[in-house]
């Protein structure tokens, strides 16, 4: 049975600096949650609060995601605490069709990605 257009949640807290060997569990994981599905409607809450960065290899691996299921997340909640965080979140959103919004407060994240 096929399924069409289902929404998929997906939650990930990143705490430290991202390397390509997280983009090794995170991309199966996005893989196997959207197998099977005609026209996924990704909704992500990225719980930034303890995020630093990327590395080099690991934000090609992110932009590589972005590229190949962009049109695929509908939604993409950024909760953190840092000022460059909220404009990651503005140049993300130039690689998706769907919205992605900046928050400093968790439950309204959480609101928001479920609405």
């Amino acid at each position: 049975m096929e399924r069409v257009g289902t929404v998929c949640y997906v939650s990930i807290q990143a705490s430290g600096l991202l390397t390509h060997e997280d983009y090794k569990v995170i991309t199966p994981m996005i893989e196997s949650a959207i197998s099977g599905v005609t026209g996924p409607k990704i909704r992500v809450l990225f719980d930034a609060s303890e995020f630093k960065g990327w590395e080099l290899r690991a934000a090609w691996d992110d932009f590589k995601i972005g590229l190949k299921h962009g049109n695929e997340f509908s939604k993409i909640a950024i909760y953190g605490n840092q000022h460059w965080q909220e404009w990651a979140a503005k140049i993300g959103s130039w690689f998706i069709s769907g919205e992605v919004k900046f928050f400093e407060d968790h439950g309204a994240a959480l609101s928001w990605i479920g609405d």
